[in-house]
């Protein structure tokens, strides 16, 4: 199934009766089939042709054949009312059934990819941290937000997230929820630049914060496909205080690293006497479970300054 044809179906059905803007698609195979479905749909949305009603019919073989009769014309009701007879694409059934779960994962990717190529987006920054620290918590909390928020700025400002020729460099994406998230997005909006948020459904639901671009706040249901928008144009991730999900995220990227499924991608932990207390890469080099050469995966920092410093010691491109 070509996603295209998926893209096609979702921009078609506007809020007002006004014709839709052209869609581009990247899809050579099938694009007469699609652009006639798509056709289809529109005239369904406007109500110029009827569209077959959502609720379910009998099973099949139940229907006793006894229609009524207008003029000596069996009525197709029964055929018209079938969930078999809904169009594919708007059929809620079927879309979030199990056989659908395919297209739904391309969905989740070709939704936020759209939305991140018309934006100009080449390049992000990835900022992990936990969701429970923020600027009026006790201990260290209020700290680590200051210094998150203080990161997102500086990376916004420094690293070509303010419109370079329509191309938007390094910037700041986060998971889209409250905390130490919230403090990069803050950051970044403060100093005037776009911010991403890829929000995940959770059984108590997350709430995007405040600070990320509308426009790029984003919403997925599978973990696998939000971790792979997260690292596919990341060439920095600088990781504050976190717990297990900021922990899942982390070696969901350093084990990419070491694998060199990704670009070079400069890993940066900030506030290193938490992390080194969490994360004891020497004792796993010891037992010998990784490389010497693991160890450079990461590097530890204590101040957003730092991590910025960090991050073009490594050798992140900033555009001039």
């Amino acid at each position: 199934m070509c996603v295209s044809v998926v893209v096609q179906f979702l921009a078609i059905l506007p809020m007002t009766g006004q014709s839709p803007a052209p869609v581009q698609t990247h899809c050579s195979v099938g694009l007469d089939i699609a652009v006639g479905v798509a056709e289809l749909m529109l005239e369904q949305h406007l109500g110029r042709i009827p569209t077959p009603p959502l609720h379910s019919a009998q099973a099949i073989g139940q229907h006793s054949g006894k229609c009524s009769q207008m003029s000596d014309t069996p009525s197709n009701k029964a055929q018209l009312s079938s969930p078999s007879y809904r169009l594919p694409a708007l059929d809620t059934d079927f879309i979030l059934g199990d056989s659908a779960r395919g297209v739904r994962f391309l969905l989740e990717y070709q939704k936020a990819e759209e939305a991140l190529r018309q934006a100009g987006i080449v390049s992000t920054i990835v900022v992990f941290g936990s969701a429970r620290l923020n600027e009026s918590g006790g201990g260290e909390s209020a700290h680590w937000y200051a210094e998150a928020r203080r990161f997102g700025q500086i990376t916004s400002e420094r690293g070509g997230a303010l419109d370079h020729g329509g191309e938007l460099h390094n910037v700041i994406a986060t998971g889209g929820g409250p905390g130490l998230m919230s403090a990069a997005n803050r950051g970044a909006h403060e100093a005037g630049a776009p911010s991403i948020g890829f929000n995940i459904t959770l059984p108590n639901e997350q709430q995007p914060n405040a600070y990320t671009t509308p426009e790029l706040t984003f919403r997925f249901h599978y973990f696998a496909m939000r971790k792979m928008h997260l690292a596919m144009r990341a060439r920095g991730l600088v990781v504050f205080p976190g717990g297990f999900g900021t922990l899942d995220e982390l070696f969901e990227v350093v084990t990419l690293q070491q694998t060199r499924k990704m670009p070079p991608c400069p890993i940066v932990l900030v506030g290193s006497r938490y992390w080194r207390s969490v994360i004891n890469l020497e004792t796993m080099y010891e037992a010998g479970v990784i490389d010497i050469k693991d160890l450079q995966l990461v590097s530890y920092v204590d101040s957003a300054q730092d991590a910025w410093s960090a991050l073009l010691g490594a050798g992140l491109r900033v555009p001039a």
